[in-house]
C-alpha cells in the first residue's frame, strides 16, 4: 500500500482577539512547527499526535508513506487568507506530486476539525473538498479529529471515515491516529467503503463541561459509546462534542457512525444521539469569579494544593494567556503559598533576563492583548529563569519538546508568578518545574487552561475549581453576540 499522510492543525476562537498567520505555523511551541517533505517523520518521532500514531500503525501493516506536510499553530482568532492558502495550497500540491510520481492507494490526515478563517467558515471541509477534487472519488481518504471538532457536512461527504478522540483532556491523541490508520488499511484491503451516519445536536456544550473526568461527558464516551461499540452495532462510531466558541453555522456537538450496512451506521448514530440529547441539563458545572475562587481555596485545610483553572484565558482555546484577572485577585488577597502560569509575555521575560536571577524589577505583567484589560504593575524579585525548550512529562504532552523562549519565575510578594515568551495552556507541570517550580509544593495553584491541565494537575489537587477571570474563552456561550449559527440552536444547555 502507497499512502500520502499530512496534517493541518488549528482550533479557532471567533471571538479571540489574534489571529493565526502564516508565522504562526512555523513556530514550534509544544507540538512540531511547519514540516514538508522527509523530514516530516523526524519532525514528529517521538511526539503525542495522531499522525505519529498514524504512522506506527502504518508501518505496522507495511506500507509505503509519502510524507505531504503536517502544522499546527496555538488556537487563536481566525486563521488568515494568506496562511490558509499558503499551507492548504502546498499541500495540494505535494499530493498532485505524489500521484505523478506512482499512484496512491489511500490518505490519513491528522485535522482537528474547528477550523475558520477569514473567507471560509469551514476550513477542513474546504481542505477535504479541494483534495477530493484532485484525486477522484476512489481514493480512501481516512481522517482523525479534536474531540472539539465542529463536524460539518461537507467534512463528512468527502473524507470516507473519521475518527475523533474520545478523552478530554486527549490522552488519546497518538491512539486515534492509529485507529484511524487501522480503519483506512481495512477499507484498502476490503476494496469497500462503508455507509455513513452524521447527525448533529441542537446545543453547545460549554468547554469545561464536556471533561471526560466526570459525568455527563464520562458516560456518554465510557458507558455509551464504547459500549455501542462493544456490542458491535457498527465498525465506527465517534461524537464530538464541538468547539462552542466559533460563530458558525455547524458549530456543536456531533455523531458519526459507519458501517457497511447503512442500517446499522444510522441505528448507532441515532442511539448515541439520544443519550448525547438526554444528558443535555447536566452539562453545567459551578464557575467561581475570580475573588470568591481564591477565597475558596484560601480556606482548604487539605495537604494537596487547590488548583484552579482560569479557563477564561486558556491559549488552548484562543486566549491571549497574558490576561491579569486572577492574577489581580491573588495580589488582593495575598495568601500564603501561590503559583500562576503561564504568563505570554516576552517584554517581562525580556526584563527578568537582564535583571538577572536574585534583581529586582518593576514587572508590567500582561494585560497587553485583550481589550478592557491593563498590565498589573508590581515590583518582583527574579527567583529563576529558562530559555523554555524542554520536554513534557504529563499524560497528554508527554514527550512534547516545549520552546516557548525566554521564560522566568517572580515572586510578587509571595504570589510566585510563571512568565514565557509564547502563549501556551498551562497543562503539564513541567512548565513550572523547568523554571524550579514544584506545583505541589503550593497551597494555590492557578493554571491558564481550561480542562487539558486535569490530565497532569488533578492527580496532585486537593480539589479542582473552575474560575472565569475577563478573557475570550467564554465559559457560557449564551452570553455571546452570535451572527452566523444555524436556526434553533440553544447557545446554553437546556436553555
Amino acid at each position: 500500500m502507497r499512502i500520502a499522510i499530512g496534517g493541518f492543525q488549528h482550533e479557532t476562537n471567533t471571538f479571540a482577539p489574534v489571529k493565526a498567520d502564516f508565522a504562526a505555523f512555523e513556530r514550534p511551541d509544544a507540538w512540531p512547527r511547519y514540516v514538508a517533505g522527509p523530514e516530516l517523520f523526524d519532525e514528529i518521532a517521538g511526539v503525542h499526535i495522531p499522525i505519529t500514531g498514524a504512522v506506527e500503525a502504518l508501518q505496522i501493516a507495511g506500507a509505503d508513506l509519502v510524507p505531504l506536510s503536517w502544522c499546527s499553530a496555538t488556537p487563536s482568532a481566525h486563521v488568515t487568507e494568506e496562511a490558509y492558502e499558503r499551507i492548504a495550497g502546498r499541500m495540494v500540491e505535494l499530493l498532485a506530486e505524489a500521484m505523478e510520481e506512482a499512484p496512491l492507494d489511500g490518505l490519513f490526515l491528522d485535522l482537528h476539525g474547528a477550523m475558520v478563517c477569514e473567507h471560509l467558515e469551514d476550513g477542513e471541509g474546504a481542505l477535504l473538498s479541494r483534495i477530493r477534487a484532485l484525486v477522484g472519488p476512489d481514493l480512501p481518504i481516512v481522517i482523525s479529529l479534536d474531540l472539539h471538532a465542529n463536524v460539518t457536512p461537507e467534512m463528512v461527504e468527502h473524507a470516507d471515515l473519521m475518527e475523533i478522540y474520545r478523552h478530554y483532556p486527549h490522552t488519546d491523541m497518538g491512539e486515534t491516529g492509529a485507529r484511524a490508520a487501522r480503519a483506512l488499511v481495512r477499507i484498502i484491503e476490503s476494496a469497500t467503503r462503508p455507509a455513513k451516519a452524521y447527525r448533529q445536536a441542537e446545543f453547545l456544550i460549554p468547554l469545561q463541561w464536556g471533561c471526560t473526568f466526570h459525568d455527563p461527558a464520562e458516560s456518554l464516551y465510557r458507558t455509551h459509546l464504547e459500549g455501542l461499540l462493544d456490542q458491535g452495532v457498527s465498525d465506527s462510531l465517534s461524537f464530538a462534542c464541538g468547539f462552542p466558541l466559533a460563530d458558525i453555522h455547524h458549530v456543536g456537538p456531533a455523531v458519526v457512525a459507519y458501517d457497511p450496512d447503512p442500517d446499522k451506521a444510522g441505528a448507532a448514530a441515532d442511539a448515541m444521539m439520544d443519550a448525547v440529547e438526554k444528558a443535555e441539563a447536566a452539562f453545567a458545572g459551578t464557575i467561581h469569579p475570580p475573588d470568591a475562587g481564591v477565597a475558596y481555596a484560601r480556606r482548604s485545610n487539605g495537604p494537596k494544593p487547590v488548583v484552579i483553572a482560569d479557563s477564561q484565558d486558556n491559549p488552548g482555546g484562543g486566549g491571549p494567556g497574558d490576561t491579569t484577572g486572577m492574577l489581580a485577585a491573588l495580589l488582593r488577597q495575598r495568601p500564603d503559598s501561590a503559583l500562576i502560569g503561564v504568563f505570554s509575555d516576552p517584554q517581562t521575560a525580556e526584563a527578568a533576563h537582564q535583571a538577572g536571577v536574585g534583581g529586582t524589577i518593576q514587572a508590567e505583567i500582561g494585560g497587553k492583548l485583550f481589550p478592557g484589560d491593563a498590565p498589573v504593575s508590581t515590583p518582583a524579585r527574579v527567583l529563576a529563569l529558562g530559555d523554555g525548550a524542554f520536554k513534557g512529562t504529563g499524560p497528554m504532552w508527554g514527550g512534547a519538546n516545549f520552546r516557548l523562549g525566554r521564560m522566568a519565575l517572580l515572586d510578587c510578594g509571595g504570589v510566585h508568578v510563571a512568565i514565557a515568551s509564547k502563549p501556551m495552556q498551562a497543562g503539564d507541570q513541567s512548565m513550572f518545574r523547568h523554571l524550579g517550580a514544584e506545583p505541589s509544593d503550593y497551597k494555590i495553584v492557578v493554571v491558564k487552561s481550561s480542562v487539558h491541565f486535569r490530565a497532569d494537575f488533578q492527580p496532585i489537587a486537593e480539589e479542582v475549581i473552575v474560575a472565569a477571570a475577563p478573557g475570550p474563552v467564554y465559559a457560557d456561550p449564551g452570553a455571546l453576540e452570535w451572527r452566523n449559527i444555524r436556526p434553533g440552536l440553544r447557545t446554553r444547555p437546556d436553555g
